[in-house]
């Protein structure tokens, strides 16, 4: 069952329809984020019944998609994302006298990164859709998650990377079939050249807070660390951010449940 109300924007409050791709506020240009029926989810979903899922159910109960209730669809398209490990560092723990300090692995995701979490929540929504193109601009990671679910959902992949982008991602890129345009100068850049060609070439941008699905994929980190610590929510989350959007998610999340 689905429980989401509408697309809301998180400048001006204004609502957009969830049944249809979207990418920005129509009024204001802010993003959109995804809102649900928290009052309705409260009585189907609890930490008991969330504990007993993937213990024996199919491939997406083992990810992220175990918190299906609060996410925008309940038929991903799944590589098992999700469900990393939250690893305890006792020497780095005791060099700040003694707190419990943990490390979540999300090197253990498809493609290596948390990226997948986002681009995987995205790629579903617009297979959907029925979206046939989706474009990137990306320094690395992202480039390969997005190429990796395109590849999985049957979408055509457009990746626009700077010329100095890690072998490793461009390989991947190449590997998953991407249709792959390498820029001379940064990642900036390479966001014009995703703008500058969507209307001609019909690709749905998927941009960091150019749409509002990245964001749901993302803030599952929230939902698994304070599920992993017994559902008890962490006094400090240390998050490396680029664009924010797992910061931003995970945020989410925390206020959701």
């Amino acid at each position: 069952m689905n429980y989401v109300t509408e697309l809301q924007c998180s400048r001006c409050g204004a609502s957009a329809a969830a049944d249809r791709p979207q990418t920005v506020c129509a009024q204001c240009a802010g993003s959109l984020y995804v809102r649900y029926d928290l009052k309705a989810i409260a009585k189907v979903v609890n930490p008991k019944v969330l504990g007993c899922r993937g213990l024996v159910a199919g491939e997406a109960e083992r990810s992220m998609w175990k918190y299906r209730e609060l996410m925008p669809t309940d038929t991903p398209v799944t590589l098992g994302e999700g469900q990393t490990p939250l690893v305890q560092t006792r020497r780095l723990g005791r060099a700040m006298g003694g707190n419990r300090l943990y490390v979540k692995d999300e090197g253990l995701n498809p493609t290596g990164s948390f990226k997948a979490r986002g681009l995987g929540c995205a790629v579903t929504m617009l297979h959907q859709f029925g979206v046939k193109k989706i474009a990137i601009p990306t320094a690395g990671n992202a480039g390969s998650a997005l190429a990796a679910y395109c590849a999985a959902a049957g979408i055509e992949a457009h990746i626009f990377a700077p010329r100095d982008v890690p072998k490793g991602n461009l390989a991947e890129y190449n590997f998953y079939g991407a249709k792959v345009t390498l820029v001379d100068g940064l990642i900036s850049d390479c966001a014009k050249r995703v703008q500058e060609g969507r209307e001609r070439e019909g690709w749905y941008d998927v941009s960091t807070m150019k749409e509002p699905y990245r964001v749901e994929g993302k803030k599952t980190m929230g939902y698994e660390v304070v599920e992993q610590l017994g559902w008890k929510v962490p006094d400090v989350l240390f998050y490396p951010t680029g664009g924010g959007v797992g910061l931003m998610g995970m945020w989410m999340a925390i206020e959701q449940m």
